[in-house]
């Protein structure tokens, strides 16, 4: 059974209960005061016409029961008292009757000796209701009981017209009743439905459809929090499949940096073993053997770095960039000056918390780039400055440049901006994706600015914390 239609009947239930216990009770109340009324009116006729007998019996003491008989018809005949019928009777049996004779059967036993008045509802012969009204009559030495039906049919015929009324009334209101319950039922659990559908959705692979949602109540809380879960789902779902091209990418990219090598070795070895060749062309042979051997192991070496680091918690220690940045400059300026590169430094003291060799790593790799894109010499300049979580470093250069569509690439596995030229220098496009699981475990950024023609600037922001 549907929700909507759970709350319909709920609903409906409710209306019904509520309007049958209200009505009845109305109805109730309505009759029982009728009859009390009725009751007044009966039994204040009553007292007329004991009092008017009494009097005829006063006036003439010595009337007898025929006498008070006579006078009853006479009275009955004269004034209207809504009686239905009458009865009067002694200790001998009945003296005087009008109306019908079943009303008065049966009456109960009275006491001789308490005048009372004692009143009860008797049916007539077609139905009709009766109050009957019973009392001791005393003239002279005899004892008379006079009994007086008093017709209330029209209250109880009253009664059932407004039971008949409310039952129709009952089932005009739980027909409309129902209807704008179903009406009502739907306006609440549209909401519901929609997010239903999107529920669908999503499971169906629609990761971009979203539930609708104006409103402040509940159902509508709940469409935001599930469009909510929607969008985190989407973005891990992107992030996942993202991740598989990526991993797609670094597959065939490894197997095509495992297989140029190995076959130009597997060739110049069999070339070797099974030909005579003159000493000038085993020499190039093996040298080129050799510079591919070279470049594999430069391969493994790059990505046994990066599965290391990848593993790794890194316990990060005081030190100084300037002092780091400075002794690599150094270092390297006398062998890049060999290739007509000139490298300086501008640095900022201070300490912070970092990790030595990896920062050292991180300064070689960006340096080799720098130069790899230098063709006919030029500069390189790394600069240091604090910053309050840590340090900030950068690598200048005036080479020629980044195409703006690689930027967004440069730190992927095995990615080269120009394939032909990193390859002939050595390059096998993991320098850069090391480079970022270093600033990573620092907690850091690391940004590319390039211009064509002009060169290129990264920015790294380490975030180990100050010393």
């Amino acid at each position: 059974m549907k929700f909507r239609l759970k709350m319909t009947i709920c609903m409906v239930w409710l209306l019904a209960l509520a309007y049958g216990t209200g009505s009845a009770v109305l109805i109730s109340n309505a009759f029982r005061d009728s009859l009390n009324r009725e009751k007044e009116s009966a039994c204040h006729a009553y007292q007329m016409a004991v009092s008017a007998l009494q009097m005829v019996n006063s006036v003439s003491p010595r009337s007898s029961a025929d006498d008070i008989a006579a006078t009853l018809d006479q009275l009955s005949g004269q004034v209207s008292f809504g009686w239905s019928g009458m009865c009067l009777s002694d200790s001998q049996g009945v003296i005087y009757t009008k109306g019908s004779s079943e009303l008065f059967d049966s009456v109960p036993d009275r006491p001789d000796d308490v005048q009372l008045l004692t009143m009860f509802i008797r049916s007539g012969p077609q139905g009709e209701k009766n109050l009957l009204l019973s009392g001791l009559l005393s003239t002279g030495s005899d004892m008379l009981w006079l009994d007086i039906a008093y017709d209330i049919s029209d209250l109880y015929e009253s009664r059932e017209r407004q039971q008949v009324n409310s039952q129709n009334v009952f089932l005009v209101l739980v027909a409309v009743g129902g209807i704008l319950s179903w009406a009502m039922a739907y306006v609440l659990t549209n909401p519901l439905q929609s997010l239903s559908r999107a529920v669908r959705k999503l499971a169906d692979g629609d990761l971009g459809y979203r539930a609708r949602c104006g409103g402040s109540d509940e159902i509508d809380a709940l469409a935001a929090d599930f469009n909510t879960m929607a969008e985190k789902l989407q973005m891990n779902v992107n992030e996942l499949q993202s991740a598989m091209q990526r991993q797609e990418s670094f597959m065939g990219s490894f197997a095509h940096e495992l297989k140029t090598p190995m076959t130009s070795i597997i060739g110049y070895a069999d070339l070797l073993r099974g030909q005579t060749l003159t000493p000038e062309e085993q020499r190039d042979a093996a040298n080129y053997i050799f510079s591919e051997g070279k470049r594999l192991e430069s391969l493994s070496l790059k990505l046994l770095d990066l599965l290391v680091l990848k593993k790794t918690e890194i316990n990060l220690q005081p030190a100084s960039p300037a002092q780091i940045v400075s002794s690599l400059v150094q270092h390297l300026r006398p062998v890049y000056l060999q290739s007509g590169v000139d490298v300086r430094c501008k640095c900022q003291n201070g300490r912070c918390l970092l990790d030595a060799d990896l920062v050292r790593s991180l300064l070689v790799n960006l340096m080799d780039n720098a130069r790899k894109a230098m063709e006919n010499g030029g500069s390189i300049m790394l600069m240091v400055r604090m910053t309050d979580e840590g340090c900030e470093l950068k690598v200048y250069d005036n080479g020629r440049g980044i195409p703006p569509q690689a930027l967004e690439h440069l730190t992927e596995a095995f990615y080269r901006v120009d394939k032909s030229r990193s390859r002939a220098q050595g390059g096998v496009g993991l320098g850069l994706a090391l480079c970022r699981e270093i600033v990573t475990l620092h907690n850091g950024t690391m940004e590319f600015t390039s211009t064509l023609g002009k060169g290129t600037c990264v920015t790294v922001e380490l975030k180990g914390g100050r010393a």
